[in-house]
């Protein structure tokens, strides 16, 4: 690296102790990161989910707000897992980035043979927003609060079962602790995604499901599912005529999905504190605040170490909702 280069380097971690990251790029070198080259974000889900929503509001506000040209790429297949790892693979140089979710997390958990390690393979970045969970039941019942469902279950259990959209998804780390919570230790089927679990509950074929409020709000406000509750100590000022799952009788019931940037394992914190105060900030910007709301997701703040603690503790308390629910890796 040229001397101006390495100065501009250093000059960025500088900037972002100070706060003063979007004042940075019209001091940057122009052959100096991030404008060497295209950055290029991959999503290892496909477009139109909201992790890919999230990694496209994410390339659009770097490109903003550093001046680069962004790109982001859709790398499906293996669980996320051949997104994630050509990302892992890829020069720790800030010119290539993941954008996922609470799931890339839990890889090792879920699958069996995953070659990297979610933890220390990668370097995180910033958490971009988090999102309630929405508890829903089949319309073929009557509408049950969460004690009734219980007690229901308890009395015949082959006649409820819990329809997950995805192995190691918030979704079905919800659901186990939902039976560790109140003993239902209602039978779960898991689905290849959200839309066929919920055509499955719609129709009475499954019987309740808790799932990212995103993809069920619509569902329940439109009469396909009957709305139990959200995963949010107080309502969601988005949804506020549906009770949130402490009212509907589960105490302390707090989850969300989430989602976030990372990078290589290795890339310079410089980099990796630039862009996570670029996304901090950026993320309250008026325009991703609407978009946001529409994906029923808020921002989150937090720094680069304040992630990682963040992700540390998140991972042992959801490795040990799937030891208590003696999950296998598939």
């Amino acid at each position: 690296m040229s001397q101006m280069n390495r100065r501009t380097l250093l000059g960025l971690g500088a900037a972002a102790a100070a706060g003063g990251l979007l004042k940075a790029p019209a001091v940057w070198a122009q052959d100096a990161w991030p404008r060497a080259r295209p950055i290029r974000l991959v999503c290892p889900f496909a477009p139109g989910a909201a992790t890919d929503a999230m990694a496209r509001l994410a390339a659009q506000k770097i490109t903003e707000k550093l001046g680069a040209n962004v790109v982001v790429e859709n790398r499906t297949g293996g669980g996320s897992v051949i997104g994630a790892q050509s990302v892992q693979q890829a020069p720790a140089d800030g010119y290539t980035l993941l954008g996922s979710s609470l799931t890339h997390t839990m890889l090792k958990h879920v699958l069996r043979n995953v070659p990297f390690d979610p933890l220390t393979d990668f370097a995180p970045i910033a958490r971009t927003g988090r999102g309630p969970l929405m508890m829903v039941m089949t319309p073929k019942r009557p509408p049950m609060g969460i004690a009734q469902i219980v007690e229901a279950a308890k009395k015949s259990p082959a006649d409820w079962t819990f329809a997950i959209s995805s192995l190691g998804a918030p979704g079905h780390l919800a659901t186990i602790d939902f039976n560790r919570r109140t003993g239902a230790n209602i039978e779960g089927t898991s689905y290849r995604g959200t839309a066929p679990a919920l055509l499955d509950v719609a129709a009475g074929n499954a019987h309740v499901m808790i799932d990212a409020t995103f993809a069920l709000l619509q569902a329940a406000r439109s009469g396909q599912v009957h709305p139990i509750g959200i995963s949010t100590r107080e309502r969601s000022a988005l949804a506020p005529e549906i009770p949130t799952l402490i009212e509907a009788g589960l105490p302390d019931f707090e989850f969300y999905s989430w989602y976030g940037v990372w990078a290589p394992k290795g890339t310079p914190s410089a980099i990796c504190d630039t862009l996570n105060g670029v996304l901090t900030e950026a993320m309250r910007d008026a325009d991703a605040a609407e978009r946001l709301k529409s994906l029923v997701v808020e921002p989150v703040s937090q720094t680069v170490p304040e992630m990682r603690a963040y992700i540390e503790a998140e991972v042992k308390r959801n490795a040990e909702l799937l030891r208590i629910a003696n999950f296998q890796p598939e």
